[in-house]
């Protein structure tokens, strides 16, 4: 389910290894949290999170999540916002890898990353939560324009539609556009650049610029877990996500 591999400098990159598509169910979101805080408290002074070649992540595990219960639902958003959290508050720098597509929950994982480095070629990402019936929860809007502004987000999330790689590099949702086999190294080597600088005045600066993204996991009102779990169980998004089951099933 995650591949670690260590790099020089004591940077760890912990590449996402749930085929065929990396999405994200409970025991992956959980997997992934629990490795951020092992190989943090171990030493690890920067992590990389990547995925395999040509993929990220394709976002939430949608046939699985729908065998959930509210209560299960309700359990698994809250993993969710807490992987999210660790990646907002982490002690040391955390890059994210992308090495492909990368829509919705891969996006997500990547707005609260320190930096992002997507792979070129014909791949997509951004936050389709429209397109499938949800509403993307304050705490992720919040993210979202933290990054990009609030007029390009607000385009961007109300219709839903995937951007390509190069256009997220020009919109500020990526930060670098690389050939694809060049993610991983860029990513790492951005990681080893920063750990050359002064320790204490770089992680200082650090933690001061991204207080607000850490900070913003404390309002439980930005978190909207009951309102995001009764959407989830609505019946036009039920009827949206049955459909898109539907599709993958065809095209598998």
């Amino acid at each position: 389910m995650l591949e670690t591999i260590s790099h020089d400098h004591d940077v760890v990159e912990i590449r996402l290894d749930r085929p065929p598509v990396n999405a994200l169910n409970p025991a992956l979101v959980q997997a992934l949290d629990a490795a951020m805080e092992e190989h943090t408290r171990a030493g690890a002074q920067a992590l990389v999170l990547s995925g395999r070649p040509g993929l990220f992540s394709a976002g939430l595990d949608v046939p699985e999540l729908l065998t959930l219960d509210e209560d299960g639902m309700r359990a698994f958003w809250r993993d969710l916002f807490a992987l999210l959290e660790r990646v907002a508050a982490s002690p040391v720098p955390v890059v994210a890898a992308l090495t492909g597509h990368s829509p919705a929950g891969g996006t997500v994982i990547a707005l609260y990353a320190d930096y992002r480095v997507q792979a070129e070629g014909d791949f997509r990402l951004g936050l389709n939560e429209v397109q499938v019936g949800l509403v993307v929860p304050p705490v992720i809007h919040q993210a979202l324009v933290r990054l990009i502004g609030p007029y390009p987000a607000e385009r961007h999330l109300v219709a839903g539609e995937m951007i390509p790689a190069g256009d997220a590099l020009a919109l500020g949702l990526v930060d670098e556009v690389v050939a694809a086999e060049q993610v991983v190294d860029t990513a790492v080597a951005w990681c080893q650049r920063h750990l050359a600088l002064p320790r204490h005045a770089m992680q200082a600066t650090r933690a001061l610029c991204r207080a607000d993204l850490a900070q913003s996991f404390a309002d439980a009102r930005a978190l909207d877990v009951d309102g995001f779990v009764r959407g989830w169980f609505s019946e036009e998004t039920q009827a949206t996500m049955q459909a898109l089951v539907e599709r993958l099933k065809k095209n598998a």
